[in-house]
């Protein structure tokens, strides 16, 4: 299999003429270049534009001898709930003589495969080739999920930690990250799940014994089922974030509950004792002892008596 990177127009001419496969996989081609590269391989109209616009949904158009496969494929970055551009938009345009891949960015996966196949002169069938080319596309969401995995495990602890706005913030991130890959994973695993015999049967296309494209099928059971397991997860740290935050109200309304408790009864001695009567002060209140005796320590026997009171019952104690 031949691999090209930029539009010859006489060399993928000559490959066509000899019936020779050939793999190109080109980068942020203009409108004018891919409307010239459908008359070069006789493209669908239709087909050519889609990928002008971009901006499909993952899909498979099947054009007689020809398909357009429109996949999605992951971007990781760090960290992942503050990734702008998790997804990568490819257009693969099938044939019996070629498999062409276009992307706005360059992908990473994709040169990687181009140099296993450069230096692997391979005996394989055609059909495998176009399957390790889908293949790479949907593993590129398992470093993704990989990544994911850690951030939610994280943002658990930071919330049993001590929840805040912070953490309230990075919940909602991986909920809208989660769901906008979830809304690229979901088609794909439709259409390899109803219409990816179309691929096998492309006029041209050399067959294999293997049935190779039910296992990408597999992978994209697998990661639609990961990132719902991830969605739960998330929804989870929103009802443990809910939670910290009531059982920090709760604490602080224990506490100033204890506080208000232990001053009940020393404003009913402090209002018992200023209020002057008569026989009190000539016969009760009478010296210094009547202040420190009568008035600070009721007070302060009351506040320890209350304050046992409570460790006993085990009002004192952190709930945390």
């Amino acid at each position: 299999m031949r691999i090209l990177d930029t539009i010859d127009d006489e060399l993928i001419a000559q490959l066509r003429r000899d019936h020779e496969f050939f793999w190109l996989d080109a980068t942020g081609l203009t409108p004018a270049d891919i409307q010239r590269l459908g008359i070069l391989l006789g493209l669908h109209p239709l087909a050519v534009e889609d990928s002008v616009k971009f901006g499909q949904r993952p899909k498979l158009d099947a054009y007689g001898d020809t398909a357009l496969l429109v996949l999605e494929g992951g971007v990781a970055a760090q960290p992942e709930d503050e990734n702008e551009h998790p997804l990568e938009e490819i257009h693969c345009h099938l044939s019996g003589d070629f498999v062409v891949t276009l992307h706005r960015n360059p992908s990473p996966d994709l040169a990687a495969l181009k140099t296993v196949f450069a230096r692997h002169t391979s005996t394989r069938s055609e059909q495998y080739h176009v399957y390790k080319i889908i293949d790479v596309v949907v593993d590129s969401f398992f470093p993704i999920l990989a990544d994911l995995d850690e951030e939610i495990n994280d943002l658990e602890d930071a919330i049993v930690s001590g929840a805040g706005k912070r953490e309230l913030a990075e919940t909602f991130r991986l909920k809208r990250l989660l769901l906008r890959l979830r809304k690229a994973v979901v088609p794909m695993r439709d259409v390899f799940a109803r219409e990816i015999e179309v691929i096998a049967d492309l006029a041209g296309l050399e067959a294999d014994s293997h049935d190779y494209f039910r296992d990408v099928y597999d992978h994209l059971i697998r990661i639609t089922d990961e990132l719902d397991s991830y969605h739960e997860m998330v929804a989870g740290c929103t009802d443990l974030y809910l939670s910290t935050v009531a059982n920090k109200q709760g604490e602080t309304s224990k506490q100033l509950t204890i506080i208000a408790s232990i001053f009940l009864p020393l404003s009913f001695l402090t209002g018992f004792f200023g209020m002057n009567f008569s026989w009190e002060v000539g016969h009760v209140l009478v010296g210094p002892w009547a202040f420190f005796v009568l008035g600070l320590g009721t007070m302060a026997a009351s506040a320890g008596l209350m304050w046992a009171w409570f460790r006993r019952k085990g009002w004192t104690r952190s709930d945390g």
